[in-house]
């Protein structure tokens, strides 16, 4: 086997925290990857050894005359360039950790990049999936949160703190059939924990995303309700960055965004009739292409490109 230019990439959420190898090429070492759970009640300290503990047992799979030339870390936000740090919204324990520190200890010598992990899901579709040759692309997470990530003119945007594509936190007007309308943030609107707590509110019985799933297949009002409140949601989201961007597409990622077989197409929808001028209507709003490797990928662009 030749000599393979590497990257360690980390991605930092608020389930779990995966690190991979991802080769200069895009694609990810597959035997490399490997993940440990975070979760919002988890302590600091289990979550610092659980992220060296998977970067660790990534590295273990490069060859001898394999060459790591850095890491990169795509974290839950907020983040904090200038110090290497992050204050993840839905890990409150690792406020203020450094973990750009934490983990050039891991392969010391090597450049270690820090981004928000929506800007990293941009990188990646604009490098190997569904913005790949565009010129202005949105890139978002629907799943325990609401990320998101911006490429402008053809580069990434992260503004001066690094928290540019914030999406998930910008303010919409819920409107659900039936009840007052209310204000809310688009990740309260639409990710899967949310999703799921307002369809038990409207009586649904169940607990978690994948049994949304199969009620929603099964046609429970209540179910059905709550997934479309959650695309409503984004697909307005996404009429208001295409009104202000102008884009060529936005991708939507996330296990929550896989819910129904139509969820991309209430996401249209709700799109095309939110935007007021025609050029936002015509964002193309379109699927993941990369198997879920999205977020590794683009921390690994974080060094390879």
């Amino acid at each position: 086997m030749h000599a393979r230019t590497l990257a360690l990439a980390v991605d930092l959420g608020g389930t779990k925290v995966a690190a991979a190898l991802v080769e200069d090429s895009g694609s990810v070492v597959a035997d490399s990857v490997h993940r440990a759970p975070t979760g919002r009640d988890a302590e600091r300290e289990d979550i610092a050894r659980a992220i060296v503990h998977v970067a660790g047992r990534a590295l273990d799979k490069r060859a001898a005359d394999d060459r790591v030339v850095g890491i990169g870390i795509g974290s839950a936000g907020p983040v904090d360039l200038t110090r290497g740090a992050i204050a993840p919204l839905n890990l409150p324990a690792l406020a203020g950790l450094e973990i750009v520190s934490l983990l050039g200890g891991v392969q010391p010598g090597v450049p270690v990049r820090l981004a928000l992990d929506g800007t990293c899901i941009a990188l990646a579709e604009h490098w190997r999936g569904a913005a790949a040759g565009s010129r202005n692309a949105l890139a978002m997470i629907v799943s325990t949160g609401v990320g998101g990530g911006l490429i402008i003119d053809g580069r990434p945007v992260t503004g001066i703190s690094g928290n540019a594509g914030h999406i998930g936190q910008l303010r919409l007007r819920e409107r659900v059939a039936g009840a007052p309308a209310t204000d809310g943030t688009l990740e309260a609107l639409a990710s899967g924990p949310s999703a799921v707590a307002w369809a038990r509110a409207a009586g649904w019985s169940g607990s978690s995303g994948e049994e949304l799933a199969v009620s929603y297949s099964a046609g429970d009002p209540a179910a059905v309700a709550a997934v479309h409140r959650s695309a409503g949601a984004v697909g307005e989201a996404i009429a208001n960055v295409a009104t202000l961007l102008d884009l060529d597409v936005a991708v939507v990622a996330g296990g929550f965004a896989q819910v129904s077989g139509d969820y991309l197409d209430l996401v249209r929808e709700s799109a095309a009739a939110a935007a007021v001028f025609e050029y936002a209507r015509r964002v193309r709003i379109s699927a993941s292409g990369l198997d879920g490797h999205g977020p590794l990928i683009g921390a690994g662009a974080l060094v390879l490109r």
